[in-house]
């Protein structure tokens, strides 16, 4: 069975294919939260927190948090 699954997969790479679900924010997505983020009121203050920037975008505070470290996990 585990030989099948794997000629199953190979396959699928052949047809161009890959695994996984889709990125839950695009590139310009992305950018535009790290331009959110990066913001600043009168204050010096961040303007937006995390959790407004998620709740604009439909995501979890992870997510946001993901992308906006260092390694950028952009795709």
């Amino acid at each position: 069975m585990s030989e099948r699954t794997r000629d199953g997969l190979a396959a699928a790479r052949a047809r161009g294919r890959t695994g996984g679900q889709k990125p839950k924010l695009g590139p310009r997505q992305v950018e535009l939260a790290r331009q959110m983020y990066d913001e600043l009121d009168e204050a010096g203050k961040r303007r937006y927190t995390v959790a407004q920037i998620a709740a604009e975008f439909g995501v979890t505070r992870p997510t946001i948090y993901r992308h906006l470290s260092p390694s950028g996990a952009t795709m």
